[in-house]
């Protein structure tokens, strides 16, 4: 049931955050960079796919990065699942600088994890103890 859960709160969280980027752009207040190949340059809306939901363009690395973070998905239908959201979500083109992407002790992943009730507990007691919150995600996502 957590599980449930945590995938249908990640999907809203992931149309709100389409929701704000379409907005952003559609206002001319984001969606380009302010310096850069595209700099100056009119934001252009792209056409949304089936389910209304609109895919990201990132670099093949960073495509890369988000397919090999679903081996750290605890059961074979929760890796299945991701990557099939990062096929639906993402599509490789150019490098996308919005995407938050780090690298904590050999592991590198990015955009928002998602984190079962355990990962999250381990997150609460390794910022308690001193790493920060981001880190702390990424170690606790790879390796609890």
């Amino acid at each position: 049931m957590r599980k449930i859960v945590a995938v249908a709160v990640f999907a809203a969280m992931t149309m709100l955050g389409t929701v704000a980027a379409v907005a952003s752009v559609a206002a001319g207040t984001g969606g380009h960079p302010s310096t850069g190949p595209w700099a100056g340059s009119p934001p252009q809306a792209l056409a949304l796919p089936k389910g209304g939901v609109q895919r990201q363009e990132v670099s093949q690395r960073q495509y890369d990065i988000l397919v090999g973070q679903c081996r750290y998905a605890k059961t074979p239908e929760a890796r299945d699942r991701c990557r099939t959201q990062v096929r639906e979500q993402y599509k490789v083109g150019t490098f996308n600088p919005a995407l938050d992407c780090r690298t904590y002790s050999g592991v590198s992943v990015c955009g928002i994890l998602e984190l079962s009730a355990a990962q999250r507990a381990c997150v609460q007691e390794s910022v308690g103890g001193g790493l920060t919150r981001r880190r702390a995600e990424v170690e606790c996502y790879a390796f609890r």
